[in-house]
């Protein structure tokens, strides 16, 4: 009996576009989120030939598709696509694609591109699409013959594309990960060749590409453990890199055997059990007091799979500048870019936990850090996450904590858009395990939420799948809310609407004396565009999202007493489809703590 690939490739012909599918699904390809257009219509009859073997998403805006890609990327081993038409469709990839860069996230993008014989030529819809994405991508590829009317030249760039595709998997994934973009022409997509010609599982070509997981040297490990012995208050700071890795478990062996606490990055969230007595909980900009001042303090940084972010690290000369530093990371161009390490170590996290734990004696090796831990619970104690008493107004942070309450159990994945609802969740959503937390956070999209969302509920059909959202952010890709209806994605959606740029308007009021400019998203006769108003519970809200979301088939409901809150989010999460909770906030909350762009520790605002 033939099986399905056979009966695809035992054919006298194959087109072009039907290879690189065919190539898609052999390297694992499960989803694609693809808006067809005229440079790429040939992938997506290929496409609609092999929907048992590879399902194609039909976002409504290629940027809502490829931000889905990188929800499949960012929750599974799985390298999420995302394709899209030339010109215009390909442009609107670039968000996407740079922030997936930014995130470390691999992603395939595939864009169609017009016949070889007219670019260059500004032909309708043509954009050179890799000069575009040159800096945002790992790696780029555009399929070309180098004779394109040369019937043998034709024949040569078909039988490239299973070792492109091939490629363009392996660069995503491996080493420190990052999108690839594959550029298209149509006349390639429609030429044709005999299957038999093809080598399906070709060798790659990638000189000076050398990923190989580096071995760490026993040695290096001995300079850490005498580090760690000799420290009075060490620190482990945790980020993305640990759970890119899959090295969560082997972190949590060694906290656990070292007894050294642990805060994270906003992309390392997760790493360690939020809700851990030993987690500081995340750093930097809005992280915690005693995460910060334990930074500041501290005589021994462990950074692990950082990069040394401006949002946290603030003023860098005064950044940890008591501490010794050993850093960990695969890449070895983040090594002192940003701070010196005194031991910088270049290898897989993993790797590299997995030998320490191998010859860290925790009798032994680990120090009396009574006096350390005394100092960080006195900080805690004074300086606890907290928020004011609202009364019967619903605050984000109350309501991120009651979502707490009601699913952590579940463990659902969470997604947020960009903004103060992105920072409330972070601080109030403790997450007990790595990738289930998803936050753009070195591009800082808004956007970015409702489709990352939808890509994760698309993998994972059978999980509880959350966006958190601002008003602004959401309505940023709210056409979505197609997707998960005619793709029977259920969704839930908290939104938290506050009628405002939420974070901007907290930079306002701390830096510019409150003066509004542009951050109401109401109609400007309104007061609140000078922002003259009172805020809290509107009488109306603009737009209204309960219409929107039940135009496009989505059930939803409006919510603005805390005492109604708890049962209508049981009523959403209880729902068997996607839900939109329109959630109705005051605007004068501030993310708190925070410390200023540039600032130090000592000028954290804690009121």
């Amino acid at each position: 009996m033939s099986t399905a690939t056979d009966k695809q490739t035992d054919r006298q012909t194959m087109l072009g576009a039907e290879i690189l599918v065919e190539a898609l699904i052999r390297q694992g390809g499960q989803y694609v989120f693809a808006y067809p257009g005229g440079a790429s219509m040939p992938l997506h009859q290929a496409l609609r030939k092999c929907r048992d073997r590879i399902r194609t998403i039909l976002p409504r805006h290629e940027q809502g598709g490829s931000f889905a890609a990188q929800g499949v990327s960012r929750t599974s081993d799985q390298v999420g696509i995302c394709m899209a038409t030339s010109g215009p469709g390909a442009t609107n990839l670039v968000t996407a694609i740079a922030d997936a860069k930014m995130d470390s996230v691999p992603m395939l993008a595939i864009t169609g591109q017009v016949a070889q014989a007219v670019i260059g030529s500004d032909a309708f819809q043509e954009t050179p699409i890799v000069e575009v994405c040159r800096a945002v991508t790992k790696h780029h590829y555009l399929i070309t013959a180098d004779d394109y009317t040369c019937p043998e030249s034709v024949a040569k760039a078909l039988k490239s594309i299973p070792r492109i595709v091939k490629e363009a998997y392996f660069v995503a994934k491996t080493g420190r990960p990052g999108p690839v973009l594959i550029d298209f022409p149509k006349n390639i997509q429609l030429a044709s060749i005999d299957p038999s010609e093809i080598d399906w599982d070709p060798p790659m070509y990638l000189p000076g590409y050398h990923p190989e997981r580096r071995k760490v040297a026993t040695e290096q490990i001995n300079q850490v453990i005498a580090a760690v012995r000799r420290s009075k208050k060490p620190i482990l700071y945790v980020g993305g890199g640990v759970i890119n890795a899959d090295a969560s478990a082997e972190l949590v062996k060694f906290a656990r055997a070292s007894n050294i606490p642990v805060t994270m990055t906003a992309m390392g969230l997760g790493a360690f059990p939020g809700d851990d007595p030993q987690s500081l909980h995340m750093l930097g900009m809005h992280g915690t007091v005693y995460a910060n001042y334990a930074i500041n303090d501290a005589d021994l940084l462990l950074a692990l799979g950082v990069r040394f972010d401006d949002r946290v690290t603030g003023k860098l000369e005064e950044f940890a500048k008591h501490g010794k530093i050993i850093h960990v990371d695969i890449d070895p161009s983040e090594m002192s870019k940003n701070k010196e390490a005194h031991i910088p170590i270049v290898a897989d996290v993993k790797l590299f936990l997995e030998k320490l734990n191998e010859h860290f004696q925790s009798k032994s090796d680990a120090p009396d850090l009574t006096e350390w831990w005394n100092q960080i619970n006195e900080w805690r104690t004074s300086y606890p996450l907290s928020y004011r008493e609202a009364g019967d107004f619903i605050l984000p942070q109350y309501a991120i904590e009651e979502l707490w309450r009601q699913t952590i159990d579940n463990e659902p994945f969470v997604a947020v858009g960009v903004g103060q609802h992105q920072m409330f969740t972070a601080q109030f959503y403790k997450f007990r395990s790595p990738k289930k937390w998803l936050c753009s956070s070195g591009l800082g999209t808004m956007g970015f939420g409702l489709p990352a969302a939808m890509g994760v509920q698309a993998a994972h059909p059978a999980s509880q799948v959350i966006d958190i959202d601002g008003d602004g952010s959401f309505l940023m890709n709210v056409q979505e809310l197609a997707t998960l209806k005619c793709e029977n994605l259920p969704v839930k959606i908290l939104l938290l609407n506050n009628q405002h740029l939420g974070m901007v308007v907290q930079w306002e009021d701390r830096f510019m004396e409150g003066r509004r400019a542009h951050t109401y998203l109401g109609p400007i006769d309104h007061p609140e565009w000078l922002g003259e108003g009172e805020g809290g519970h509107y009488e109306e809200t603009y737009p209204d999202f309960v219409s929107i979301a039940k135009g496009f088939g989505v059930e939803a409901k409006q919510v603005r007493s805390k005492k109604e809150f708890p049962k209508a989010l049981a009523e959403m999460l209880a729902h068997d489809g996607p839900y939109l909770l329109d959630v109705i906030c005051p605007y004068q909350e501030h993310v708190l703590p925070m410390i200023p762009g540039g600032g130090t520790v000592r000028d954290i605002i804690i009121e």
